[in-house]
């Protein structure tokens, strides 16, 4: 309520459900019942049993409570398919009625954010749906193992898995027809490729030279056993609109969006379990807030209408925005660009900016120009291998074909004794997501005034400029998301 009634103070209009500032997101919660899993490798005459989780994860099934899969195993590669790139792992398969098992990741050589989405779980999972299989096996690799340990992961066992519902009450942006899934240890792995066309440190070897093994059917099937229990919540996204002063571009909307979520308790024997969450995203939340309150001192409005979205369940997977971007409160293609703010780290002065995605359409001009405005410049993306274009709630916009960029300060410093690469890699050590992310950090009040100041600019910017923001030309992500 506290966000509905800022935005209240400030004049905005409500722009959520039944003119109220609240859209009403209904989840489903699926946790596994651990002690349901089962899992058999029949191997010619021989049936092995895996060990969960020692050798095997899975996690609740938010689509079907008792979920059994039964079938033969196909070995699909990383299992993409991207014509654009000349990649086709289900070439010459036949996964009809059968499992497949794919290599978690992609191929080296591939782009990093187109890669990111060819290699994305559910780009695959929808590939693999589109050919009729019925299973989804993923299995580790040495650099998916670097970034994500499979001990790690046994840290989640009792997470449950969260989706939206949509207006039947059925869970969004599953796929049923694969009844379960299962993501196999280096362990399991060796185990299913042991006497197959390839083993698995053959596989291995081919992948460290970034060359992409062909498919084959596995002379192995598989037997998948699993229950999970549900729960219904619901979490609201916050929505308030300035109304644009054009009588014809009013109808447009520029969007603001921050997430307003955080993760939770967290593990550990600390005294302090919990996770504040002060710089992600409180910090980010508090921006769209005072940008939103600027906006609403303005005695001239914009001629375009800004959006002010306040989203929820982003830690769970970009859920809220992804929400939000596929059931708009207002009408459907009148969003022209987004603007998000995720975990702007503003514990020191900084002296330029990084938009994530500008590269994409000609938000770039639109940001660089809003940055000259108060003295700052706009750098290009530090950490292009990390693809974080894919990874936060812009994405969601993204992915409707909407053109957007997620907004952080730079890693220069405006003073010469403080490093801002320093400062950001200290919070990403010492308190990303951790209960250390509180009100004790040493904040840079500069700095969020800056960031503020620019990211009004910005909105300012795209909602009086005379066309509305577009894609490259050519660009892949306008190209597979637009059209």
């Amino acid at each position: 309520m506290y966000l509905a009634a800022e935005f209240e103070r400030y004049g905005l209009k409500p722009a959520g459900d039944d003119n109220t500032f609240m859209q009403r997101v209904n989840f489903r919660q699926a946790l596994l019942d651990q002690t349901s899993v089962k899992l058999i490798l029949t191997k010619g005459d021989a049936d092995v049993e895996l060990n969960y989780p020692k050798q095997f994860i899975t996690s609740g099934n938010p689509s079907n409570p008792e979920a059994i899969t039964q079938g033969d195993m196909v070995f699909v590669g990383y299992g993409i398919v991207a014509p654009e790139l000349e990649h086709d792992d289900y070439q010459s398969l036949d996964v009809s009625n059968k499992i497949v098992v794919t290599l978690a990741g992609k191929p080296k050589s591939f782009p990093s954010e187109e890669g990111a989405h060819f290699g994305s779980t559910s780009e695959k999972k929808r590939h693999a749906v589109e050919r009729g299989a019925i299973g989804y096996i993923s299995i580790s690799t040495p650099t998916y193992e670097k970034v994500r340990p499979y001990q790690n992961l046994l840290n989640y066992l009792h997470t449950p898995s969260v989706r939206w519902l949509d207006t039947d009450g059925e869970p969004a942006n599953t796929f049923p027809e694969l009844n379960n899934t299962a993501y196999f240890s280096k362990e399991a792995a060796e185990i299913l490729f042991a006497d197959a066309e390839l083993n698995l440190a053959q596989i291995y070897e081919m992948l460290e030279k970034d060359e992409s093994p062909k498919g084959f059917d596995l002379d192995s099937s598989l037997t998948l056993e699993s229950k999970s229990t549900y729960k219904a919540i619901s979490s609201p996204n916050v929505v308030a609109v300035l109304e644009g002063s054009d009588p014809v571009l009013k109808n447009e909307y520029v969007v603001y969006s921050a997430h307003s979520d955080h993760i939770g308790f967290a593990k550990t024997v600390k005294k302090d379990k919990i996770n504040n969450g002060a710089m992600d995203n409180a910090t980010g939340m508090s921006v769209l807030l005072e940008t939103a309150r600027m906006f609403s001192m303005l005695e001239q409005r914009p001629k375009r209408s800004i959006l002010f979205v306040a989203v929820t369940a982003e830690e769970k997977g970009l859920l809220g925005s992804d929400y939000f971007a596929k059931n708009p409160t207002v009408p459907t293609g009148s969003l022209v660009a987004n603007v998000n703010l995720d975990m702007p780290i503003l514990t020191y002065e900084f002296a330029d900016v990084i938009a994530f995605g500008a590269d994409h359409s000609d938000l770039k001009t639109s940001v660089s120009e809003a940055a000259k405005k108060i003295n700052i410049e706009l750098s290009p993306d530090p950490w292009p291998h990390m693809a974080l274009f894919t990874r936060s709630d812009h994405y969601s916009f993204v992915k409707q074909g909407i053109p957007a960029v997620f907004l952080v300060p730079g890693l220069k410093s405006a003073d010469p004794e403080v490093d801002g690469s320093q400062q950001f890699n200290k919070f990403i050590a010492t308190n990303y997501h951790k209960p250390g992310d509180d009100f004790s950090q040493k904040f840079n009040w500069k700095a969020a005034a800056k960031f503020t100041e620019v990211n009004y600019h910005i909105g300012l910017t795209l909602a009086n400029q005379a066309k509305a923001s577009s894609w490259n030309e050519g660009d892949f992500f306008g190209d597979t998301f637009s059209k």
